[in-house]
Order: C-alpha cells, then sequence, then structure tokens
C-alpha cells in the first residue's frame, strides 16, 4: 500500500452532530471568534470561553463516530506504517472509531492547559477559570486548543510526512486556514498524488488531481474500500 497522509475537517464530524465553522449555519455565524478563539479574548473574558467550550466539549462527549470515522480507522489498522491521520479537528472521534497516534495539529476539547507553565492533562468534563494548573497551582487553565494567532501542533511531523507521501487525502475541510490549506500544494510538491472528498468543492478544490463529493459518511467508506482492493482511489466518480 502507498503512504497516504490524510487531513480532516469538521466536515468529517458534521454528520455526528459537530457543528462546522464556515458554512452558512457554522460556529462562526454564532459567535465571535475574537472572543472565544484567541489569547486575547481569553484574557479579556475567561468565563466566556470556558463556557463557549464546556459546551463544545459536552458535545463532543455526546456524539459518537460516523461511517467515514469507521472507516479510517479500518483503513489505519489495516496498514498502520503506511496511514497517517492529521486532523484539524479537536473532537476524539476518530479515535473513539479505533483510530490510533491521530496527530491533533489544534490540540484537543479532552485536554487542558496552563496558560501560565505550559503543563497540560486531561480535561474535566467543565473546566473554569479558577481551575488550579496541577502542576504550578496558578489559576490560569484554559482548554488546550490551538486558537487564531497560535502555531498549530506538531508541524514537523507533518511536514516530514507530507514529504514521503504518496497521495495526499483532505476531507471535510474548507481550505480557508493555513497552513493546512497549503498541504495540498506541499505534498504534490513533493510528488503525491493528492484527491478532495468534500460535500462541497473547498476554496482551494482547483489543486486537487481529483475531487469526490457528497456526504463524507457515503464517499469516504467507498474510496476506503477502493484503496483496501488495491486501487490508488484517486480518479475522481
Amino acid at each position: 500500500m502507498q503512504n497516504i497522509v490524510i487531513l480532516t475537517g469538521a466536515g468529517l464530524s458534521a454528520e455526528s452532530g459537530l457543528g462546522t465553522f464556515r458554512d452558512k449555519d457554522g460556529l462562526w455565524t454564532k459567535y465571535d471568534l475574537n472572543d472565544v478563539a484567541t489569547p486575547e479574548g481569553f484574557a479579556r473574558n475567561p468565563a466566556l470561553v470556558h463556557e463557549f467550550y464546556n459546551a463544545r466539549r459536552a458535545n463532543c462527549l455526546s456524539a459518537s463516530p460516523n461511517a467515514a470515522h469507521d472507516a479510517l480507522a479500518r483503513l489505519q489498522r489495516a496498514a498502520p506504517d503506511r496511514i497517517c491521520l492529521v486532523t484539524q479537528n479537536v473532537d476524539d472521534l476518530l479515535e473513539r472509531a479505533g483510530a490510533r497516534d491521530v496527530v491533533h495539529m489544534h490540540g484537543q476539547l479532552t485536554r487542558a492547559l496552563c496558560a501560565g507553565c505550559g503543563h497540560g492533562w486531561d480535561a474535566p468534563q467543565v473546566m473554569a477559570p479558577t481551575d488550579p494548573c496541577p502542576a504550578c497551582a496558578r489559576p490560569a487553565t484554559r482548554p488546550d486548543v490551538v486558537w487564531f494567532g497560535e502555531y498549530p501542533y506538531h508541524m514537523d511531523r507533518i511536514d516530514r510526512t507530507l514529504m514521503r507521501a504518496d497521495l495526499f487525502v483532505a476531507i471535510g475541510t474548507s481550505g480557508n486556514v493555513y497552513p493546512a490549506a497549503g498541504f495540498v500544494q506541499q505534498a504534490a510538491a513533493a510528488g503525491a498524488a493528492t484527491l478532495e472528498l468534500n460535500l462541497d468543492p473547498s476554496t482551494t478544490a482547483g489543486l486537487f488531481e481529483g475531487t469526490r463529493l457528497g456526504p463524507a459518511s457515503r464517499i469516504v467508506p467507498a474510496w476506503v474500500d477502493e484503496v483496501l482492493a488495491g486501487n490508488d482511489g484517486c480518479q475522481d466518480r
């Protein structure tokens, strides 16, 4: 099997009931991202930020993996050394579907971070600004998610993996957020074939060699079946 790097975005988890961000009913139409997804917003009103992420965490914990998560976990189990799952999502639905070693470039709702000393730990379901850090005891607890203006996690590892990829696949991504939106060009420059699986074309759809449109729960399992059958899975359908 080829070395395959798979980038997943909010569209992967939308059918599990987790809201996407940039469509007409997305989360950013209901909240000002400057208030709940920036370091400055957290400094101004940490209680509001925790309220927002507590609601997102509860929504995540009540959700279940859908057929697309299950299919990607199945693909990874078939060739764990060949499949790298990179996600922009902060949910844990891929892990709950059975995936392992998922690269969470934007952090995780299930983790907490001390804004003072940088210590990280498993988050309780409900967090508050007065929660003390287990390491330094400062009341500086924040969600361990990457906010706008912050550098994504694991970029060195992602860069190395893209350089070795034979195929790069983006699933359910908007193509609006960098550096992830540039992965297709990075992979193509390294010689990889490229494929987009999405409900609607992303803003970077023209950069992909192949595009398949439809709900993730339908098109992702179909693509995984092709790959496991020995096809390259890159042609349009």
